[in-house]
């Protein structure tokens, strides 16, 4: 499909967002928009099949996930989004790289309930910071089996009150192996299954 090639190119030298220029990020939002317009699941919250899984985000506008760059020492490695049907639970992963043994990880776990065709509630639940090698991380996969079975982690282990913390996410495109989601702070996401 035209439209995906032309969002892969569009974003390919931007390092998820993190060095986009101004006229990258509209030609990207240009290119999310056309193929937004084309999505193949009109109603993608209810598409479980597509949603559940490993996600890696390829680029996003997101001021919150951007700024982990800026932490002195550190560089961003991959981001991952989780998502847990079964369990409505969706895990937000991000690899920290910066000097030997401290590769850390930033981790929100939250809970997500629909509330339209594509829109879903999310409720923030714990936060999970630490270094990797601590939390003995290798993958999203094995980390969120270890979340889900009840270990409490070095590091900075809290409980979030998600009475204060929440928020909406829309998910405008979906497709086998990319989606784009749109949130409530305006920030807009785009990932590919892994």
């Amino acid at each position: 499909m035209m439209g995906k090639a032309a969002l892969m190119d569009a974003i390919a030298l931007t390092n998820r967002g993190l060095v986009a220029t101004e006229t990258q990020k509209q030609a990207i939002l240009a290119a999310i928009a056309n193929l937004e317009d084309f999505n193949p699941t009109p109603r993608p919250v209810e598409a479980t099949n597509l949603l559940d899984g490993d996600w890696r985000l390829l680029y996003t506008t997101s001021k919150a996930l951007l700024n982990l760059d800026r932490l002195p020492l550190c560089k961003l490695g991959q981001i991952y989004q989780s998502i847990r049907v079964d369990t409505t639970s969706v895990y937000n992963i991000a690899e920290i790289y910066g000097l030997p043994y401290l590769s850390g990880l930033v981790t929100v776990v939250a809970k997500f309930e629909p509330v339209s065709g594509r829109r879903v509630q999310v409720k923030f639940e714990r936060s999970i910071i630490g270094l990797q090698r601590l939390i003995e991380y290798n993958s999203p996969v094995t980390f969120i089996q270890q979340i889900e079975a009840g270990r409490k982690f070095p590091g900075i282990d809290v409980v979030i009150n998600s009475d204060k913390q929440q928020g909406w996410l829309d998910i405008t495109y979906i497709d086998s192996d990319l989606r784009i989601s749109r949130g409530n702070e305006g920030s807009v996401f785009v990932l590919r299954k892994t």
